[in-house]
């Protein structure tokens, strides 16, 4: 029984999802007015001046950057190892 209501409100989850993304994309909600790049305006890079944002010169730093990316990369494998553990009890 648990199962059955779990499927169904996964699949209304789903369909409502679906459903609003179409919304969403139909009335161009989120686009910002003066940035109408068409099927690009998502991508950060159709910014103008997006350079300035990410130029090396912009962020200023103690910390190597490749510290930074290994902190990264380290989390990312902690929540991963995490997530298989929260997995491997749920069941």
């Amino acid at each position: 029984m648990r199962d059955r209501a779990l499927k169904i409100t996964a699949g209304l989850i789903f369909v409502l999802s679906v459903i609003l993304a179409v919304y969403i994309i139909v009335n161009g909600l989120g686009l910002v007015e003066g940035l109408d790049f068409g099927a690009g305006a998502y991508y950060y890079a159709d910014i103008p001046e997006f350079d300035r944002y990410v130029n090396s010169e912009a962020y200023k730093s103690p910390v190597s950057i490749w510290v930074i990316i290994a902190l990264f990369l380290i989390w990312g494998l902690a929540m991963y190892r995490f997530l298989l553990w929260v997995d491997g009890k749920g069941r």
